[in-house]
């Protein structure tokens, strides 16, 4: 099996908030767009809270994130994964981004928020152990999944729980 790829981050030097996936799923991969299946809520929730909703162009979409201090990334660089489900990833083919060069050229990241449980785990079993001190002031908020198979939770619910971000956002800008 070929591993899957992640995208280069979508970020500005103005980053105070960094959203982590786990990995793309086939349909963003065969999109090369983040969040493309179109029944996840990501960009339903965007376009709630910053106006950037599905509606929109993806690169629109995409800048009006980054001009509200967001960026966008996934823990996973590359993995085996047969289809889109986060509980499908290989573990020992994973290979996690790399976040302390990230963190390092966006030193204002302050909160980094993960999209559903998959990719808080990655990132505090494969990444966390890796950074240093210098990284101390970034706070963590793990997010309810966007994606569809997490059904257990309504889209309104999901939306509250994401209003951290519009808060963040505000406060950073």
């Amino acid at each position: 099996m070929r591993p899957s790829q992640s995208f280069a981050p979508i970020t500005a030097s103005s980053a105070a908030i960094l959203i982590l996936g786990s990995l793309p799923g086939k349909r963003s991969l065969a999109e090369q767009q983040y969040y493309a299946q179109p029944r996840n809520a990501f960009w339903k929730i965007m376009g709630a809270l910053f106006d950037a909703g599905p509606e929109l162009p993806y690169a629109e979409r995409t800048e009006r994130l980054t001009r509200n201090a967001i960026a966008l990334w996934d823990v996973v660089a590359s993995a085996e994964r047969p289809g889109s489900l986060d509980s499908a990833i290989v573990p020992s083919s994973v290979v996690v981004n790399n976040f302390h060069g990230l963190f390092e050229t966006h030193a204002g990241i302050e909160l980094v928020c993960f999209n559903g449980a998959k990719a808080a785990e990655l990132y505090d079993r494969q990444v966390l152990p890796t950074l240093d001190g210098g990284f101390d002031h970034i706070r963590y908020e793990r997010l309810p999944s966007t994606s569809p198979a997490h059904a257990a939770m309504r889209y309104e619910e999901k939306l509250e729980r994401w209003s951290t971000v519009l808060a963040a956002a505000s406060e950073a800008l």
